[in-house]
């Protein structure tokens, strides 16, 4: 097993301690007592990319609609572009008050095996190398909402809707 690999199991134990212990959890006490931990997809290195963001040129401030009807603001500053099944592919990055990138997308799994809205990933400090970013979509996760009403999340912007399959991240299975 790879290093990323290690890290990746890592992370999504601590997420399946969050989910069943933790305050904060989006699973009310009862889910959490039934909670055998998420699923997910096995990993797999073809989703895993060291890719350079092409900042644009003149970042855009966007207003990102929520579950809850609201907005939120974030800068859109530049696209992450890759290749996957011999089809060039690009997915933007977002920014709002911190140094971490949010790359939100849908795929051909929503409301198949994945949350029907789309997924996440985060990106931060540690997914830095060389001044490329690793965006790995086995970190790809379901947004707090789709498991609670108390969570209130962005909606994946239409840009970032891509026409294959991401077999690769959490999945999710609501019950």
């Amino acid at each position: 097993m790879d290093d990323w690999e290690r890290a990746l199991e890592r992370d999504r134990k601590q997420k399946d301690m969050f989910f069943a212990e933790h305050p904060n959890s989006p699973l009310t006490d009862t889910e959490k007592t039934e909670f055998d931990g998420l699923s997910y997809y096995d990993p797999d290195p073809s989703y895993r990319f060291v890719l350079s963001l092409d900042r644009a040129d003149d970042p855009e401030k966007v207003r990102v609609p929520t579950t809850e009807g609201d907005t939120q603001l974030y800068e859109r500053c530049g696209t992450f572009v890759f290749s996957l099944d011999g089809t060039e592919r690009y997915l933007w990055a977002y920014r709002n008050d911190d140094e971490r990138l949010w790359v939100p997308f849908r795929d051909a799994t929503n409301s198949e095996t994945t949350y029907e809205d789309g997924r996440y990933i985060n990106l931060t400090a540690e997914d830095r190398r060389d001044g490329d970013w690793i965006v790995d979509f086995n970190a790809a996760y379901t947004p707090f909402c789709a498991h609670t009403d108390s969570y209130e999340c962005p909606i994946v912007p239409e840009t970032n809707t891509l026409d294959v399959a991401i077999e690769a991240g959490e999945r999710y299975e609501r019950a």
